[in-house]
């Protein structure tokens, strides 16, 4: 049984989501290869043999390659796959790099993708949790080619480094010229990557308005070191960027530490957050349903509390 992950990467290093899902395919018993597509992305594939527990790197090099487009990707590995009889499994991180690639390669291969695994019970048998992770599925796949994203926060990163794996060269597979990339922005944070975090600072809708929303909490993010996070309201009211969201339609995060700060806690945003280690929740509202996840909450003005915290730290 040989499982292939889908890399995620920048050219230069592995994505930290990737070094997660290959401790969940580490689960599965068999032998784990990583591919690593893309252009000028030597330096990835040597990061990816590196990481612990990679048996073997593969690695397509061509400029189509570049823009991590999920057409030319997919078709990639869905010739390897059936160039190669030996592969039972195809894993990716379910990030929006993995959510835009697998489903593809699912479809190629004829496959049921199942999405989301939080758990690995045998090599056919997976947990995922449905409505907003309020219950947990058992799926089990009769699929020759079984085809699952990772929810990354379910599993521990492997180590970076330790590893010796050999790095095989592959050949790229054609252009399909099905899209092209126009432009790309890339947004430059100083705080650290949300998804990264070990302490996440997240505000919401109580906020009221975007300047009361970095005035009140990048002086907290500052002190303790985090990511600034916000709920899908406070997004939609224009509080912070679409980057910020943590819930079901943004980011899931887990980190040590997840303070939230005027977020009633609706069920989109407890899905994002709610396996964080230590949950810390202020709101003036006593019956908001975010401090049934709380392991610590207190009731009070957030403009009072919030500064008076900062100040203490």
């Amino acid at each position: 049984m040989t499982i292939l992950i889908i890399a995620e990467h920048d050219g230069a290093a592995l994505k930290a989501a990737t070094l997660n899902t290959v401790a969940a395919a580490q689960r599965l018993g068999g032998d784990v290869h990583v591919l690593v597509a893309g252009h000028d992305c030597g330096a990835a594939a040597k990061t990816a043999a590196a990481a612990s527990g990679v048996a073997k790197v593969l690695h397509a090099d061509a400029a189509h390659y570049g823009d991590q487009g999920a057409e030319n990707l997919a078709a990639l590995v869905e010739g390897f796959i059936q160039a190669d009889a030996g592969y039972t499994h195809v894993l990716a991180p379910a990030t929006p790099f993995g959510r835009n690639v697998l489903p593809r390669v699912a479809a190629l291969l004829d496959s049921s993708q199942i999405s989301d695994v939080i758990a690995i019970e045998s090599p056919d048998t997976f947990r995922r949790p449905f409505y907003a992770g309020n219950a947990i599925a058992l799926v089990q796949s009769k699929d020759k080619v079984k085809v699952l994203s990772v929810r990354t926060t379910a599993f521990d990163a492997v180590a970076a480094s330790g590893g010796s794996a050999a790095v095989q060269s592959l050949p790229a597979g054609p252009d399909l010229g099905l899209t092209e990339l126009v432009g790309r922005e890339v947004v430059k944070l100083e705080r650290p990557e949300l998804t990264a975090a070990s302490i996440i600072v997240s505000g919401g809708r109580g906020l009221g308005a975007a300047d009361k929303f970095h005035a009140v909490l990048e002086p907290l993010a500052d002190k303790l070191g985090a990511a600034l996070g916000a709920s899908r309201a406070a997004v939609d009211a224009g509080y912070a960027p679409n980057d910020y969201q943590v819930g079901q339609t943004g980011k899931i995060v887990a980190p040590q530490l997840y303070v939230a700060v005027g977020i009633s806690g609706a069920i989109q945003h407890l899905a994002g957050m709610k396996d964080s280690k230590v949950i810390v929740a202020i709101n003036k509202d006593a019956e908001a349903p975010i401090f049934q996840v709380a392991d610590y909450g207190l009731v009070a003005d957030l403009f009072v509390a919030v500064p008076e915290l900062t100040a203490a730290i």
